[in-house]
């Protein structure tokens, strides 16, 4: 989950540059944008792994959507109005029983559900006041907030009994859990977009990177040996390296590209699975754990055309997913690999809409 913006805003930075975003895992697409390209009449058949695609939510922007673990529900984040901060909400898989989660105070993001669906965990900035985050001037270019306040927070399935996990200064979001209930998720503390993991009761606390750069959006493996993650790696002393660092004291990131890596779950045997020089983001893991499925704008890198792709866990046999011409992104597979979960611009009723979709997986 890269840090999270406005859904709608992300894009801009990807058409800016390609990336991905910071305080969640990414969306949208840009304002004034060009008109999209139209859409593909074998679109069904480009897109053989779909069948039934079906859209759950139907105006604003909804993203980062992840299955409970037996399958039935779905939590996620959502901004109904331009106007509004993002907050939790829960559903049924048919788009059913919506109801918000989180307390409709500061901006929220990053929810998943613990392994038992007893309880959830999500990011917020409540703690630190209860009005939406102001988001920062261009006067440094364009750069997108690292939002100071977000702590992560574990509450009951129906949003009662909320209690801070972390407590640390700046910036303490994306975080996921393991099948052992173990949290992995992406923090400030020491100066960098670092990956950490941590008990469930936030105790325990381990650092897993330790290289420059925004590293964040991890997500166990299923039998919880590994860990998938995005990442940038500035060369020592380069003014791309300086630059970022100096923007991540004012809480700050300028968007860039972003590679894919595998790690064990102690953050040993690191290795790079994508090299292409776009914006790879949101790596979600298939069911057997041998492939990674993910966005990125490759075909596009200058654009706002992201799709799905897959990848084996080795790099290899990268294979195209979705073939819409607008953004496809934050995959999910259902726990028994039968239905994927994806956020799209696809079918928006309103420019610049982010909608949830589902799709039974044909292998």
């Amino acid at each position: 989950m890269t840090a999270r913006l406005t859904l709608a805003a992300v894009t801009i930075a990807f058409v800016a540059v390609g990336l991905l975003r910071p305080d969640s895992r990414l969306t949208a697409q840009a304002p004034h944008a060009p008109a999209t390209p139209a859409v593909p009449a074998n679109l069904a058949v480009l897109e053989a792994h779909l069948a039934d695609v079906r859209m759950l939510t139907d105006r604003g922007e909804n993203a980062e959507a992840y299955f409970s673990p037996d399958g039935t529900h779905l939590i996620y984040q959502s901004s109904p109005d331009p106007v509004s901060c993002d907050q939790m909400y829960v559903m049924k898989i048919d788009g059913t029983e919506r109801r918000r989660v989180s307390n409709g105070e500061g901006r929220t993001t990053c929810g998943f559900f613990t392994p038992d669906a007893r309880q959830i965990t999500y990011a917020s900035t409540h703690g630190k006041a209860a009005a939406c985050p102001e988001r920062p001037s261009m006067a440094r270019g364009y750069v997108w907030p690292i939002f100071d306040g977000y702590d992560i927070y574990k509450a009951n399935a129906d949003g009662t009994g909320a209690v801070a996990l972390t407590k640390t200064p700046g910036y303490d979001a994306e975080a996921t859990i393991g099948p052992s209930g173990r949290i992995v998720f992406t923090s400030v503390r020491d100066g960098d977009m670092e990956i950490y993991s941590m008990a469930a009761d936030g105790s325990d606390v381990k650092r897993l990177t330790n290289l420059p750069g925004p590293d964040g959006g991890a997500f166990y493996s299923p039998d919880g040996k590994r860990i998938v993650f995005r990442g940038r790696h500035p060369e020592a002393n380069s003014a791309e390296l300086n630059d970022y660092l100096a923007l991540l004291k004012d809480g700050l990131w300028r968007p860039t590209s972003t590679e894919l890596y595998i790690m064990n779950a102690d953050g040993s045997q690191l290795r790079q699975i994508t090299n292409n020089g776009a914006a790879n983001f949101a790596p979600f893991w298939t069911p057997d754990g041998t492939r990674v499925i993910f966005s990125s704008n490759l075909h596009n890198v200058k654009g706002r055309n992201f799709d799905l792709f897959l990848i084996a866990a080795d790099g290899s046999g990268l294979e195209q997913v979705t073939h819409h011409p607008d953004f496809d992104g934050f995959p999910m597979f259902s726990p028994d690999g039968t239905k994927l979960l994806f956020a799209s611009n696809r079918d928006q009723k309103q420019r610049g809409d982010t909608n949830l979709f589902i799709a039974r997986w044909k292998p």
